[in-house]
């Protein structure tokens, strides 16, 4: 190949990724997928699949090429961590308003070969509420997820808190409550079966973790459960999304990340 039919290919390279960035106006997108022409709902299609069914990097790459779509699983693990945490944020607006009796438990996940504290909040209907990754459990955990929790719900009016008989709980709720943070009207209800509904949906996360097998650091731990909490929550129908019609769930997410 000539030098002048070389720098050519260049050049028409260049003007076509131009057109493609014209084109399409995502800049998330952009940063990961301009290069090899991805288009945007397949990337968030591997999102979707990879939070919401449980299956590895790997499964994902094979069912793509099957498609006649050549990712590599690494590419689509760097989407799931950017994306991932997007659509939490993005769905706040949506939510429905919770209960006012919430259950906090905590389970463990393995991050680089150790296992973490992960701790879960749902209200009696069932609906997630939040999570929070620790190193340890202990008080001082306890205390900033439900920190965490207030902050984040402040319309939300608590009347009982169910927690099984973790001492650390009941000292995390007494400071909040005196620091003024948590209303002294709040009760603390340690019955362990009150708690089963929670240790059952620990259960069902569990399935989307398991192929995982293990977090290679806190902060791909962080991003990977908030989309899976993300998809469960859409499935236990959390958000006033009707609107979308019968593919409410694909419209509306491919709507949140601007791809429509």
């Amino acid at each position: 190949m000539t030098v002048t039919n070389s720098k050519f290919l260049s050049k028409l390279v260049s003007i076509r990724l131009l057109l493609y960035r014209k084109t399409n106006t995502n800049p998330i997108v952009h940063r990961y997928c301009s290069r090899v022409l991805v288009h945007s709902e397949v990337v968030m299609q591997c999102v979707r699949w990879y939070c919401k069914y449980g299956i590895s990097y790997r499964d994902l790459e094979e069912m793509m090429l099957e498609r006649g779509l050549k990712i590599d699983h690494t590419t689509m693990y760097r989407w799931v961590l950017h994306y991932a945490p997007e659509l939490k944020k993005r769905r706040e607006w949506y939510k429905r308003s919770y209960s006012q009796r919430w259950h906090l438990d905590q389970t463990y996940i393995r991050v680089k070969g150790e296992w973490k504290s992960l701790y879960r909040a749902i209200d009696e209907r069932g609906n997630t509420i939040d999570f929070y990754l620790s190193h340890r459990r202990n008080a001082i955990a306890a205390k900033r997820f439900l920190k965490k929790l207030i902050k984040n719900n402040p319309s939300c009016d608590i009347s009982i808190i169910d927690t099984d008989k973790n001492p650390a709980y009941g000292q995390a709720i007494k400071e909040l409550k005196q620091e003024g943070k948590l209303s002294s009207h709040v009760s603390h209800s340690q019955i362990k079966y009150r708690n089963n509904r929670l240790e059952a949906d620990h259960g069902k996360l569990k399935r989307l973790i398991n192929p995982v097998r293990g977090f290679q650091s806190m902060k791909t731990a962080y991003a990977t459960i908030k989309g899976f909490e993300v998809m469960r929550m859409f499935k236990k129908g959390q958000f006033n999304i009707s609107m979308y019609g019968n593919r409410n769930e694909i419209s509306f997410i491919n709507e949140q990340v601007g791809l429509y």
